[in-house]
């Protein structure tokens, strides 16, 4: 095995074409480290529906050059198998870590495939790439990102020309034709023959998001604003400048692009103290709201002054907000999110007597809605101009929500208000997480094989009516490795994460609202039942 292992990690050697991870695993077989090259050489990263995400280092089961060439290689070849030859692919990447060395290969192995390719001229946001890919009419898209996972992680996310995310039975034709790639020296890569983009796709998009507002609109809400390190604060600003907010004061720690990511632990707003640095910038100019994009600024996160302390609102309460916003102002159209999202959007869609769907985690999904024109996801994500990026997009939601916060200003009311108002209207929907980081996977499995083997029959209290393994799919969804419980006034859906080592569950319970005054004891009723929900959940997956 040993000799093996050297050998394979060798051959390896022998093919890398960048000079880092060479070093790096020179050094490994000099050391004779046989763990971290088991770790690094048994398997490879697996390309799915997310494309690939990982650690940046040496070895298939890592992020690099040698990976990337392969995974572009297999897109190309599987482009040429449904007749796009000579098709364009349009190719963005962040500020992370070989983002660009990455972006590079890409366009070399495309153009070598006989595919033409288009790089986007520098760092931009994840929603310029999806929007790009429409707006050139391209057969394919790539973006270089790991989004909001820690600064040693790259990753690799591939659209096709509808430009949204590809889906099954794509990404395992893809992952065939990766897996068939042999040396890569048979994998032409010539130094020149693509194009690089210049600012006229960026221009287009940013002239696309004015469509998002209504005319004549008030633009008054004060904003602070964050990129996370990430890309966003440029593409951000022009955006509200062009719209006629007034500037957002930047959480100057934060507003450029860093790799490393200083001043966070995970640079996701929704991570613990990733927030810490905008709420005191919020203290100090004490705006209307504070707005957040993840590093690649597909995510907006919104906080809001509650009591004054800064707080954030959950992904489900934002979703709410917009959703109301946009039927106040005549939207047309399906509204859609996953099934982790709240039901509140379900409600606010009926009344409105609008379609309503449901999918699958992931905007992958949510974008292939028919006739959408609103799509949301608890995780931060939303989709305000499906026409424009059917994907999530930081910056056009925070257009929206600001324009939201604005009109309510002129009223001389708050975010919070209008939260309170759709609360009486339709039921206190109040959500939470269950989420559990593990360091190894047998844990996952072991939680969701215990919950299918001895499912739980009460959760705080409350009967489960119905028990769904979504491992069958359902009449409306196709199978996903997932659990749902419908209980009298709540719902709870286990699954692990798609793109990091977590199990997450998610909660919800819905009180009736009589009128404003019963609303803190709704509060209090939803909280103390999430909490029990919680234990019990956790009990019963042994978490």
């Amino acid at each position: 095995m040993h000799d093996d292992l050297i050998a394979r990690a060798k051959a390896w050697l022998a093919e890398d074409p960048d000079t880092d991870t060479r070093a790096e695993l020179a050094e490994l077989i000099d050391a004779k480290d046989t763990a971290e090259l088991t770790a690094r050489f048994t398997g490879t990263l697996q390309f799915g529906t997310a494309g690939l995400r990982g650690e940046i280092g040496a070895g298939p089961m890592r992020m690099n050059r040698t990976v990337v060439i392969r995974a572009a290689a297999g897109l190309a070849a599987y482009l040429k198998k449904q007749g796009q030859e000579g098709g364009l692919v349009v190719i963005g990447y962040d500020a992370r870590h070989k983002s660009e060395d990455f972006a590079r290969d890409t366009a070399a192995v495309m153009t070598g495939a006989g595919l033409r390719a288009a790089v986007l001229p520098r760092p931009l946001p994840t929603p310029v790439l999806a929007y790009a890919i429409r707006h050139l009419g391209a057969v394919a898209g790539v973006e270089v990102t790991a989004s909001h996972n820690p600064p040693r992680d790259n990753g690799y996310k591939v659209y096709l020309g509808d430009g949204s995310q590809i889906v099954p039975p794509a990404d395992a034709e893809i992952a065939a034709e990766i897996a068939a790639i042999g040396s890569l020296t048979t994998v032409p890569r010539p130094k020149t023959g693509w194009e690089t983009l210049d600012d006229r796709v960026l221009d287009a998009y940013l002239a696309r998001t004015d469509a998002v507002l209504a005319q004549d609109s008030p633009r008054t809400a004060r904003t602070v604003y964050t990129a996370m390190h990430g890309v966003g604060k440029d593409v951000l600003l022009a955006a509200f400048a062009r719209a006629g907010f007034p500037e957002p004061a930047l959480v100057a720690e934060q507003a450029e692009p860093d790799p490393d990511f200083p001043t966070v632990a995970f640079p996701n707003p929704e991570e613990p103290g990733a927030m810490d640095l905008a709420f005191a910038k919020a203290h100090e100019t004490n705006p209307d709201l504070v707005i957040a994009n993840d590093p690649d600024a597909d995510r907006c996160a919104v906080a809001v002054k509650d009591n004054n302390e800064w707080r954030m609102l959950r992904g489900d309460e934002v979703g709410a907000l917009l959703a109301a916003h946009l039927v106040r102002r005549g939207a047309r159209g399906t509204f859609a999110e996953s099934i982790v999202s709240s039901s509140l959007l379900g409600r606010i869609a009926e009344k409105a007597n609008l379609p309503y769907e449901e999918t699958l985690t992931g905007f992958k999904w949510i974008a292939r809605v028919d006739g959408l024109r609103y799509g949301y996801e608890e995780a931060l994500g939303y989709c305000v101009d499906p026409d424009g990026v059917r994907d999530k997009d930081g910056i056009t939601a925070a257009l929206l929500i600001t324009e939201l916060a604005s009109e309510l200003k002129e009223q001389g009311r708050t975010l919070l208000d209008l939260l309170d108002d759709l609360a009486v209207e339709h039921g206190l929907h109040a959500t939470d997480q269950l989420s559990v980081r593990v360091e190894d996977l047998s844990v996952i499995a072991d939680a969701m094989r215990r919950l299918r083997e001895q499912p739980p029959t009460e959760l705080a209290g409350m009967a489960i009516t119905r028990a769904e393994d979504l491992t069958q799919g359902t009449d409306k969804l196709p199978p996903t490795d997932g659990l749902r419980y419908a209980l009298d006034g709540a719902r709870v859906i286990v699954r692990p994460s798609g793109t990091e080592p977590k199990l997450k569950c998610y909660l919800e319970v819905v009180v009736p609202v009589a009128d404003l005054s019963a609303l803190p004891g709704a509060r209090a009723r939803a909280t103390d039942l999430l909490e029990a929900i919680k234990r019990d959940l956790s009990a019963a997956a042994g978490i």
